[in-house]
């Protein structure tokens, strides 16, 4: 029975297995992925992610624990230098197992590939941000309403504007021609009879008076 024995064997002896795990962690660090069996993708997961957490703390005492698994200066650049910093704000999950459809041609085992989260070749990454961009907003009926309103009081300060900035000697024109409008007609004024008329007649009236007296 195997108990509490976790992992899978993967049909090699231990030496085998840990050996294998060791130069697909490295090729997974220089290139970005590999192309293996499904079994295998799932079990090489476990150490890839440990030697990236161990990048992540950065101190002396973790190179020395990578450096017991990774035995190349490349993976090792790439792990403490690029991916130490790409996955500074992410907890886990620093790598993608994609299902192939083929299958290998000896013995028809499932195929994989493990790749690295934002790497060169990492095309999924870029279709899901693609997908998850915000779309517009649509505008809605208070907003063209408001914006309505905004565009009514520019047009009515315009308007004032521009009856200010009219000449104004055309105006008292217009003014003096309504007032002959609506003013009423001139009456005549009453003739006042002068002094000399009125001599004259007190002639006539004393002259009248004696030729009747006579």
């Amino acid at each position: 029975m195997r108990h509490l024995k976790a992992g899978r064997r993967l049909g090699v002896t231990t030496a085998h297995r840990k050996a294998m795990m060791r130069n697909m962690v490295t090729s997974i660090l220089e290139t970005g992925q590999v192309t293996t069996t499904l079994a295998r993708a799932k079990e090489v997961r476990r150490p890839l992610e440990k030697m990236i957490t161990f990048a992540k703390r950065g101190d002396l005492h973790a190179r020395r624990m990578t450096l017991r698994f990774v035995k190349s200066k490349l993976a090792m650049a790439n792990l403490f230098d690029d991916l130490a910093g790409r996955y500074a704000g992410r907890p886990g999950g620093y790598c993608r197992i994609i299902k192939l459809a083929t299958t290998r041609a000896g013995d028809a085992s499932d195929m994989a590939i493990v790749q690295l989260i934002g790497s060169e070749r990492d095309v999924l990454t870029d279709l899901k941000d693609a997908k998850k961009k915000p779309k517009p907003a649509k505008k809605s009926s208070k907003t063209l309403e408001k914006v309505s309103t905004e565009i009514k009081a520019d047009e009515k300060s315009k308007a004032e504007v521009a009856t200010e900035e009219t000449p104004t000697e055309a105006v008292p024109e217009v003014a003096e021609e309504k007032a002959e409008a609506v003013a009423p007609a001139a009456v005549p004024a009453p003739e006042v009879a002068s002094a000399e008329d009125i001599s004259a007649e007190d002639a006539k009236a004393d002259t009248k008076a004696t030729e009747s007296k006579s």
